[in-house]
């Protein structure tokens, strides 16, 4: 997901031409449409109050958009946020909250994501249960799943929009391939991003713990493939039984590169672009993904999503049939969404994209990674491209 880019320079349409300088009074700069909106321009924000209650120098104050305000995907160098932590970093907690604060927003955001797709993939199942009342049944379809799904990383989003709203490891990885996210931000979200999943996997597990006994029997936990009311797929995925080993991978494949691509198009503000509705569009993305090519596999296109339910599952009582069902299945989850994410990112940037991206250098990026300088290796590990990062 690529970040609004607020660095690049805006055209200046109110300089005059005779004189050089910007003329205020020009209308020049409301009306040339083509070029910019008039509700770019910066507006700074009112000064804030030091701990005194004595107003702050104008220049200790920070600008924002007022059409986007916060960037939905940042850079990770947040300037507002940096200028707010000059202002408090008296506060211990506000301390430990400026430095792990991408890792708590992506934690939080894939929680909430896992809360409410994971949430209708049980209502779904376990109101299927012929033992309830009339009355209780049947609450849902697999539409209601691909709501569920495209709601949660829509809100996810939202929730973890300062870290760039990823909610994926195969997202972060591209961000770092081919947008500048530094690499040494990845191990972290990674991490982050399992542990909201695991978490967000617990709270749908304690919220139906009684339905899933009054589905399966009281203790009884089953995985598909074992059992004819297994309950393992509510919170991780699991094959068709007609699928080959060669059917998961590819789905699993062509699902994560229809994912990425579209990603980059939506944040492509030399093509249409989402602007600030980009977390609508994604609602949109996913719900459609899900809808025409989630049944077989159960689309996880995400390694965090799959492997964080997954593991626990396993701690909860779902036994080693966890890795095991679907022939094994459960790496493919882990290992293909990475593999789809970059081949819809390449895909992307060679054919459309014109911004800075390593597909768009000396043979298509090849040359600089098979013989890459010790500065650029420096410099991608610990710094990124924050123009572009995504």
């Amino acid at each position: 997901m690529d970040a609004l880019d607020y660095g690049s320079p805006k055209p200046d349409l109110g300089r005059s031409p005779a004189t050089g300088y910007s003329d205020p009074s020009s209308s020049d700069a409301d009306t040339a449409v083509g070029y910019a909106h008039k509700e770019h321009r910066h507006k700074q924000r009112s000064p804030d109050p030091d701990n005194d209650g004595h107003t702050l120098n104008p220049v200790d104050t920070y600008q924002t958009y007022e059409e986007h305000g916060a960037p939905i995907d940042n850079s990770g160098q947040n300037e507002a946020a940096r200028r707010d932590y000059e202002h408090h970093k008296h506060l211990w907690w506000y301390r430990v909250r400026y430095t792990c604060r991408d890792a708590f927003a992506e934690f939080c955001g894939t929680m909430i994501m896992i809360v409410f797709g994971d949430g209708s993939v049980a209502q779904v199942t376990l109101s299927a249960n012929p033992n309830l009342p009339q009355a209780s049944q049947n609450k849902g379809d697999y539409q209601s799943i691909s709501w569920g799904w495209g709601i949660g990383v829509m809100l996810g989003v939202y929730v973890c929009g300062c870290s760039g709203g990823h909610l994926n490891p195969a997202i972060t990885m591209v961000n770092c391939l081919y947008r500048g996210f530094p690499w040494w931000k990845w191990p972290i979200y990674a991490c982050a991003q399992v542990f909201g999943c695991f978490c967000g996997a617990a709270i749908i597990y304690g919220n139906y713990k009684s339905a899933i006994d009054a589905y399966e029997g009281y203790g009884v936990r089953t995985v598909p493939g074992y059992s004819d009311t297994a309950t393992a797929g509510v919170f991780n995925t699991y094959p068709q039984p007609f699928l080959t080993k060669t059917g998961q991978v590819f789905s699993e494949i062509i699902s994560s590169a229809v994912l990425v691509f579209v990603i980059f198009a939506l944040k492509d503000e030399r093509n249409l672009g989402a602007g600030n509705l980009m977390p609508l569009m994604l609602f949109f993305l996913i719900f459609g993904i899900g809808a025409t090519l989630g049944w077989e596999t159960g689309y996880a296109i995400n390694l965090a999503r799959d492997f964080g339910p997954r593991l626990f599952t396993y701690m909860v009582g779902y036994g080693p049939e966890v890795w095991r069902a679907g022939d094994y299945y459960f790496w493919v989850p882990m290992i293909c969404p990475f593999i789809g994410a970059a081949f819809g990112g390449f895909l992307y940037d060679l054919l459309i994209y014109t911004g800075k991206s390593p597909i768009n250098t000396e043979w298509l990026g090849i040359k600089s990674m098979v013989h890459p300088s010790k500065h650029g290796i420096k410099k991608a590990i610990k710094e990124g491209d924050v123009e572009r990062a995504v």
